[in-house]
């Protein structure tokens, strides 16, 4: 593969998966923080969710940017994850790992509410969509953006 073609992956595969962060976050605006929770659980599970999905598509860039055949299925186990992230990269392995139990179990199935928890399942995800950033940005239009929201954001 060449090295246009990484940057090619890269850019397409991170502007995705900060997408999902972004669409996580302003999921879990709408739950409502008091103090160091939050308060509605539906909005936590879904945040958590939209942001454990980007996490697997920066995995799978990452892995196929290090030349590991990705199965034809789509839906992956956490094992395929982490065996083949465990003979990469030992510090990413800890980030998957930690992002798997907070964000995912933790906050997608158990809906936990405690907001530093959250917080710090979040910053997971930032960490592992870093591995596969691309050397130079390029920012993408926001998908799905209505005209009258385009228009609106160039006058406020």
């Amino acid at each position: 593969m060449s090295i246009e073609q990484q940057e090619e992956i890269k850019q397409r595969s991170y502007a995705e998966a900060m997408r999902y962060m972004s669409n996580a976050k302003e999921t879990l605006q709408k739950a409502r923080k008091e103090d160091n929770f939050y308060a509605d659980k539906k909005y936590v599970r879904t945040a958590c969710g939209t942001a454990y999905n980007g996490v697997l598509l920066a995995m799978d860039s990452y892995l196929e940017l290090k030349g590991m055949e990705l199965p034809k299925k789509k839906r992956r186990s956490i094992e395929f994850y982490t065996s083949n992230v465990a003979q990469l990269d030992g510090k990413l392995l800890k980030e998957l790992n930690s992002a798997y139990d907070v964000l995912h179990l933790s906050g997608y199935y158990d809906g936990l509410q405690d907001a530093r928890v959250i917080k710090a399942g979040f910053e997971n995800a930032y960490d592992i969509i870093d591995h596969i950033k691309p050397n130079h940005v390029v920012e993408m239009p926001p998908a799905k953006q209505s005209i009258l929201q385009r228009i609106y954001s160039l006058f406020f």
